[in-house]
């Protein structure tokens, strides 16, 4: 953090905006490079501290926060009452390295989460060297010059030179949840925190306009810093799935003890077994069928998958939502940018004398004008000196916008809006440059972009005259419009000829938008009255956005998994209709407008959302309302979302996903999960990586419990019949812990199974442990249990010592868990072939570390002196290894049954979701 500076604070809310700029040796256009780089030295990075996470210590101490790890402390400590020393100090040992596995997983899953929390550091606008850039945040200091608009994190204390329409979001540093009206000018020195109007505070949120500010303050010099608020806390890593396996290991640990008191009390009371043998062999049962290493497992397996997606540019900021991708049925999708790939390119203008087809695609300004006949460009391109209506229009179209083209690293780029951007790259295929026409018209004032009113205005001086631009949404203006002006002369408006055009252009699959001017007398400040009377409709712009490639793709991956892809855009319904059918939607018979919304209840929505895959002229408050429509209808939704008005919708989706590149803060704060490529793609690619997990720790789950089932049955089994214990407590404890350091980590590392984008979406209610993997995790004990005493009652039989026998049926035990551990790979299909056997590189090196810890615990003097093990021959080991095989097999003939019976391995649940599945169905 950087350490604030001890000079009194200076009241910058108390000076006009020319006093700051000179107090901080700042200009309006900026710093250069230089100067900002040596004031960065200077004053530090733009950084508040992180709250910190949990210490070592008491991360460490969590691990025995568990009630299965507290029965073996207490067991342990038993054991030493009664004399049994080397009993006691050798669960202790394994209980506390069982707690050092759990700690150092945790404190890399946090680190994960944190790394990936990075990822997400904001960006500033800046003006450096006179141009408009892109920088991290933390890079700002004081005597910048940062641009801000609605839903942008204001990223440092500003004072405002420039605002209009200016409001933020104060509440995170006043309290104060109703907006605050911005403007540029001073107040008094001793005004308050919430009436410095003139300031933008680091931290608070842009609700509505934009604004150029100078930079103040930054870290622990601006409000937010001095009143020592902390950032976002490190995140807990307890999702719904732990919480469910917590409370799982509670119902297990209870049935574990009663049933360790009731087999030692038979013992006692049946066959008059010593009250010390039969408690030791009650904690043998209890320390053999106790999972403990189950959660730090899980845990580690949540945090790789959110590893991965982070690689694959899924950036997830809350881990729940890892599980909760698994169930997606309904991604709602903005078109712009996520399903198409956001690099416009006007392609054809309509004026009041007819159609000009635009050449070139891309930011690069390469590209001649051709008027259109009978559909097609005319060979010959246009002189634009010649054509003062199509000049003037695509002045309009720099002067009325925020973006900027420029060079870097020979590459055309844009700075702002890909859709602005598109206009003023038309205008510089003709010749005119953003610098040259900005710097003759100045901008008076503005009406900033607001997806309420869909239209953008300003106000500049063109030959002498005052004059209103306007932006927008083509439907919009021809409700603003009542003339039409074509080379200087206006003549009445024709709505349908106009609305013929826009469907022309929307049917190619353009976005359109249309352009529109007045003359303005005497009028200094704009209000939206201004924009919306006198209008004269200058003509339309048709903006080709291609779809992606890999949207293409996603939408076929997401039809063959039973999720469904919705469109939600702004643009003209003609136009989303054509991308939908491009990319491949299921429904595209008809679009349902953002006004059809308005005019729907509630119930009559919810009767056409399950057969309506695009909505059109929609709006943030739609998206809400048709969230909560499919969610009525039993759908679990993904929700994609860019604006401050977003935020709702992302919140009450199921999983919101921001946009990265052009999401704005408050939608990255309101979502679960944010796109770095803004690509959906990536969301599609993320589910397959939620459904992988949730099979993985699946499969981890059903291999663990049998290991513990094989052992506890055994041991109860020789209670109940007053035979001698076949496994000790100590050694059914070092079984646990190599099985769950070793084998039960391999599963985490699998990869997707080829059919899991073919599967329907997972039921979020529907039981981890269900009837399939009960009957899985039983039906494998009992091989296990018939293995061990099978092995310990041959050799004892064979005249073996006691010693030699119990290392026999742990062994067996063990290699019987490495054979079923090849099973586990997948839950019903067969792993009979090579791939099955030999494909996974994470279960074979747990095996062949696990063999290794075997022969050291059979073999090494001091491990036969801890765990009273005897070495074994190779035939010993022959029989052990077909033993091993005959488990195998026997579970692959038992998988062979199940699937031919239709047994799916698929958790189910009836409930959430019904609705949904037969109408995909249907």
């Amino acid at each position: 953090m950087t350490e604030p500076r001890h000079s009194e604070p200076t009241a910058w809310h108390a000076l006009d905006g020319d006093e700051a700029l000179k107090r901080l040796e700042g200009t309006s256009d900026g710093l250069d490079g230089q100067e900002a780089a040596r004031r960065l030295d200077e004053h530090g990075p733009n950084q508040l501290q992180q709250a910190e996470g949990r210490p070592w210590w008491r991360r460490l101490l969590e691990q025995f926060n568990n009630i299965l790890m507290l029965v073996l402390i207490v067991a342990a400590i038993a054991s030493l009452g009664l004399g049994h020393t080397l009993d006691a100090g050798a669960i202790f040992g394994v209980v506390l390295i069982i707690a050092l596995i759990g700690f150092f997983q945790e404190g890399k899953a946090e680190q994960a989460l944190e790394s990936i929390r990075q990822m997400l550091s904001p960006q500033a606008q800046v003006l450096r060297d006179g141009k408009r850039e892109t920088i991290p945040a933390e890079e700002l200091v004081p005597g910048d010059i940062v641009l801000v608009e609605s839903g942008d994190r204001v990223p440092a204390d500003l004072r405002l030179l420039e605002a209009r329409r200016f409001r933020t979001e104060e509440a995170s540093l006043t309290g104060e949840s109703t907006p605050v009206d911005k403007a540029i000018d001073a107040v008094a020195e001793d005004a308050d925190l919430g009436d410095r109007t003139g300031m933008a505070f680091a931290s608070t949120i842009v609700v509505q306009g934009n604004a150029r500010g100078l930079v103040v303050e930054t870290a622990a010099n601006t409000q937010i810093g001095r009143i020592s608020e902390m950032l976002r806390g490190v995140e807990q890593l307890k999702t719904p799935l732990l919480r469910q396996i917590d409370r799982a290991g509670q119902v297990l640990a209870f049935f574990i003890l009663g049933a360790a008191v009731l087999t030692g009390a038979f013992g006692v009371l049946v066959h008059g077994q010593p009250l010390v043998d039969m408690f030791m062999a009650a904690v043998g049962l209890a320390v053999a069928a106790i999972p403990e290493g189950l959660p730090a497992i899980v845990t580690i397996g949540l945090a790789l998958g959110v590893q991965t997606m982070a690689k694959k540019n899924a950036i997830i900021r809350r881990l729940p939502a890892v599980e909760t991708l698994g169930s997606i049925s309904t991604i709602f999708s903005d078109k712009t940018g996520t399903l198409t790939r956001n690099e416009m390119t006007a392609q054809a203008i309509w004026l009041p004398g007819g159609e000009v087809h635009i050449e070139g695609i891309g930011f690069e300004p390469e590209g001649s004008f051709h008027r259109v006949s009978d559909g097609e460009p005319d060979s010959e391109s246009l002189d634009l000196d010649d054509d003062h209506a199509l000049r003037h229009f695509l002045k309009v179209g720099v002067l009325c916008n925020d973006a900027e083209l420029a060079k870097e690293e020979g590459r055309w780029k844009i700075q702002g809006d890909p859709t602005e951007g598109a206009l003023v790259v038309a205008a510089a295929k003709a010749g005119l440059t953003t610098e040259e026409l900005r710097g003759k018209h100045d901008r008076k004032d503005a009406i900033p972009f607001e997806s309420e009113r869909k239209y953008m205005a300003t106000l500049h001086e063109l030959e002498g005259e005052p004059l209103l631009l306007v932006k927008g949404a083509p439907d919009r203006l021809l409700e603003m419009c009542h003339r039409v002006r074509g080379n200087g002369e206006d003549s009445e408006l024709d709505v349908e000829l106009w609305e013929e055009r826009i469907h022309d252009l929307s049917s190619r699959g353009l976005r359109v938008l249309a352009l529109a001017e007045r003359s303005i007398q005497d009028v200094h400040e704009l209000t939206d009255e201004h924009a919306e009377e006198e209008l004269v409709l200058l003509g339309l712009v048709g903006l080709l956005d291609p779809p992606r490639d890999e949207a293409i793709e996603a939408v076929k991956d997401c039809l063959a998994a039973g999720i469904r892809p919705v469109m939600i855009t702004g643009d003209h319904a003609v136009t989303a209709l054509a991308i939908a059918r491009e990319l491949g939607f299921a429904h595209t018979e008809r679009a349902i407008s953002g006004r059809e919304i308005e005019g729907m209840s509630d119930a009559e929505l919810e009767e056409v959302i399950l057969e309506v895959d695009v909505f059109a002229r929609a709006s943030p408050e739609h998206k809400l309302r048709l969230v909560k429509a499919m969610q009525a209808r039993g759908g679990i939704c993904a929700m994609t979302g860019d604006g401050v008005n977003d935020g709702p919708a992302l919140k009450r989706a199921d999983v919101g996903v921001a946009m990265g590149i052009q999401g704005t803060e408050a939608a990255k704060e309101a979502a679960e999960m944010v796109l770095a490529d803004d690509n959906f793609a990536t969301i599609v690619g993320a589910i397959r990586e939620g459904r992988k997990v949730y099979d993985n720790i699946r499969k981890t789950i059903t291999f663990l419990l049998p290991t513990n089932g094989g052992q506890g049955l055994a041991i109860m089994l020789a209670v109940l019949a007053g035979s001698t214990l076949p496994v000790t407590p100590l050694q059914a404890l070092w079984v646990n812990m190599v099985v769950a350091v070793t084998l039960g980590l391999a599963l985490a590392f699998e990869h997707t199974e080829p059919d899991i984008m073919s599967r329907q979406p997972r039921d979020p209610e529907a039981s981890l442990l269900d009837l399939f993997l009960l009957w899985r995790v039983v039906f494998v004990s009992l091989l296990l249990l018939v293995g061990v005493f099978g092995m310990f009652s041959w050799l004892l039989a064979q005249g073996g010592s006691i010693e030699l026998a119990r290392t026999g049926a742990v062994n067996m035990l063990v290699m019987g868990s490495a054979a079923y551990l090849i099973n586990s790979r997948f839950l019903l299909r067969s792993t009979l072939s090579v791939e099955g056997i030999f494909g996974s590189r994470p279960v074979w090196g747990s095996i062949g570390v696990i063999t290794a810890l075997q022969l050291g615990w059979t073999y090494l003097p001091f491990m036969q002196v801890i765990f009273a093990s005897e070495g074994l021959s190779p035939g010993h080991w022959g029989l052990i290894l077909t033993g091993s095989l005959a488990l195998y097999l026997i579970v692959e003939i038992e998988k062979r049954v199940l699937r031919a019976r239709g047994v799916s391995s698929q958790p189910t649940a009836s409930g959430r979701g019904d609705d949904h599945r037969e109408a995909e169905s249907s």
